[in-house]
């Protein structure tokens, strides 16, 4: 058998392998709609067959049209690697750079079946968030990933590996974008054509730019949000609280460890049991319950004992919402995690059909499988609506919930029609008491892919933040517990799904720190290899959205994009090893833009010097904007900002007092 070494730097084999069926053990894309005229289908077959030599055409042209009209993509399953992928250590890549080495172990990471989504059609999670369109794109990125020295650069086009070009060993080894369309042609339906067609992807940022980190990536901030949400409420802490939510699937099943973690009483609904055993099997939530009366019964006995425990919902939210309204079941805490921003493909399912018969249904008729889903969220939001008015917190968590409900036309807008009546966890929790203090979701990978390294980071993190809070001011304390707290836990809470990796709150400080004590470590053989540094996108400077990381930005510029992209080519000249722009993320396609990024630091004096200039800048360009939005907590954090680096000057904003309007005529 032929060494993984030598499959990887082979590439598109040059001889055809036979085809391969799609295993049933996984959980699949739902069909795409049918959106290709004749001429269109003949420029997809063309667009795909050119990664093959012309001696393949006759038989692929066949079956790529196959795969086309079964399942609306094409996907190129025949050349699916026989070999297991995840995240090696990364002395079992081959390879000139190390830093390309450990962008293949990010990317395999991204396709395993303990994370992704759907792996066989290269979606990590969130219905669409793809690392690649096809197999054939995967088997000449690692190619070119092989075969790359430290002076050249991999550009990225939504999935396709356009080539390695000479630039300079300071320079990203990759650059990603992901659907960098015309905003004129960024609807949902330019999506579906455009991604029939081969020719742009969906990346999600995190699968796109091969940041996905499994569910703990979505762990933190949903703990973080909900041990918040818990205090808006009152000061009683958070034991016998009921938090009701759905997505699982999408959320890679983050909701119930989040919930565990807080200690609350948690019900996430999702409609795919696939998704929801996958992650019961991994135990990431407790128990799993199909029948609406048997679950009834287990949330009071768990909200009167004050147990700590999680529950998926085999079955649709709505469900879940009106009876719990029916049998007076109260919910404390409520938010909605499906993925709303691909509505239409997979996203969120009526209620009264099964998973089977909606799939069917949205690509059969998408029209009608549109009505119902519409249907859907006016009796979604209308039970949230009778549970608020019991004294529900409701917060929407960016998902696209509240705007696409509010376009079908239920009831979630304000008395004066303008704005949602329920907040964004951004605007009322993470914006103000996290982002604007530069606090967000900083990330790193051991490459060793050793348990045993991880638990040193996470030895050396707590050092860090235990040192920082002894000087910190006041405003941040409540922030650097609860991360001192997470990571204390994180090694107990058994978070690691593939790649040893980890994920903390903190702001630039904290980020400079910690990740210049892993360099020390690894120079003097503390840690066995490279770490990888990262972050999400819901944090402080990399994605401009204006119904989620940018919605508690109130000066007209949550609608502008300036931030993300500002964001991605200052990371490109300021260390980062890659760097990655993407149309869409957790809102959805032509909602948002996404700035990502990957450093990678091996315990040398230039990692060390990439570690404070580009992290520096990472965080406090968003704070900076944050600020001149007139953000009163980004105002105190970049200011202390400036205390610290003399060489950062930021203009401020001047504060124009309501009295100034009082004689003026509207």
């Amino acid at each position: 058998m032929t060494d993984f070494k030598s499959l990887i730097k082979a590439g598109i084999p040059t001889i055809l392998p036979d085809p391969k069926k799609r295993s049933n053990q996984l959980s699949h894309a739902p069909k795409r709609k049918a959106i290709l005229n004749k001429k269109e289908t003949q420029l997809a077959l063309k667009n795909a067959l050119r990664y093959f030599p012309s001696h393949f055409h006759q038989t692929l042209v066949k079956e790529f049209l196959f795969e086309l009209n079964e399942y609306g993509r094409i996907y190129m399953y025949r050349f699916m690697p026989d070999y297991e992928i995840y995240a090696r250590p990364i002395e079992e890549y081959p390879g000139n750079s190390l830093q390309a080495k450990s962008i293949m172990h990010m990317i395999q990471n991204n396709l395993d079946h303990a994370i992704s989504q759907h792996p066989e059609e290269l979606i990590t999670y969130g219905g669409n968030g793809a690392v690649f369109q096809n197999w054939a794109q995967y088997l000449l990125t690692m190619q070119y990933l092989s075969e790359m020295n430290d002076e050249q650069t991999l550009v990225m086009y939504s999935g396709h590996p356009l080539g390695l070009f000479p630039s300079s060993k300071n320079a990203p080894r990759v650059v990603v974008t992901n659907g960098m369309v015309i905003p004129n042609y960024s609807k949902p339906d330019d999506w579906e054509k455009f991604n029939a067609l081969g020719v742009t992807q969906y990346g999600q940022m995190t699968a796109g730019s091969y940041m996905y980190i499994g569910p703990q990536g979505i762990v933190h901030g949903t703990t973080i949000t909900v041990l918040n949400a818990c205090r808006k409420i009152d000061n009683k802490g958070t034991a016998g609280k009921l938090f009701v939510t759905a997505g699982l699937g999408g959320m890679s099943g983050a909701q119930p460890k989040a919930g565990n973690i807080a200690g609350v009483v948690s019900v996430t609904a999702e409609i795919n049991p696939k998704a929801t055993y996958k992650r019961h099997e991994q135990g990431w939530v407790d128990e799993v319950i199909a029948d609406l009366d048997e679950l009834c019964t287990r949330v009071k006995k768990a909200v009167k004992e004050k147990e700590v425990v999680s529950i998926a919902y085999d079955g649709n939210i709505v469900d879940v919402w009106e009876k719990f309204d029916e049998e007076d079941i109260f919910i404390d805490l409520g938010s909605d995690q499906t993925s709303l921003h691909n509505p239409w493909a997979g996203g969120y399912y009526p209620v009264g059909m099964t998973l089977e018969e909606s799939n069917k249904l949205m690509s059969s008729d998408p029209e009608l499988f549109k009505t119902k889903v519409q249907e859907t969220l006016i009796r979604h939001a209308n039970a949230i609506n009778k549970h608020t008015k019991k004294g529900t917190y409701f917060f929407d968590y960016g998902n696209a919930f509240l705007l696409e409900a509010s376009r079908a036309g239920a009831s979630v807008m304000d008395n004066e029609g303008i704005n949602f009546k329920y907040p964004s966890y951004v605007q009322d929790i993470m914006g103000p008491m996290c982002f604007d203090y530069g606090f967000g979701p900083f990330r790193w990978v051991c490459a060793s892919a050793d348990p045993k390294d991880l638990k040193i980071t996470d030895d050396i993190a707590c050092q860090v933040l235990e040192q920082i809070m002894n000087d910190s001011p006041q405003e941040i304390k409540q922030q650097m517990a609860d991360n001192i707290q997470w990571i204390k836990g994180a090694q107990e809470n058994k978070l690691v799904v593939g790649s040893q990796a980890r994920i903390l709150y903190a702001d630039a400080e904290g980020r400079m720190k910690i990740a210049s004590a892993f360099n020390k470590a690894i120079a003097e053989g503390i840690i066995s290899g490279p770490v990888i540094l990262g972050r999400d996108h819901h944090d402080v400077s990399g994605t401009d959205s204006p119904y989620r990381e940018t919605s508690n930005i109130y000066d007209g510029s949550q609608f502008t994009a300036d931030m993300a992209i500002q964001n991605v080519i200052g990371d490109s000249f300021r260390g980062a090893t890659w760097v990655s722009i993407h149309n869409g993320g957790g809102v959805g396609w032509g909602e948002v833009i996404n700035g990502g990024f990957g450093m990678v630091i091996d315990g040398s004096e230039e990692a060390d010097q990439k570690i404070k200039n580009m992290l520096f800048w990472d965080v406090n360009n968003g704070i900076a904007r944050r600020n001149w939005a007139r953000n009163k907590e980004a105002n105190f954090a970049i200011k202390e900002a400036m205390k610290i680096n003399k060489n950062l000057d930021v203009f401020l904003p001047n504060i124009a007092d309501d009295e100034s309007f009082e004689n003026l005529n509207f």
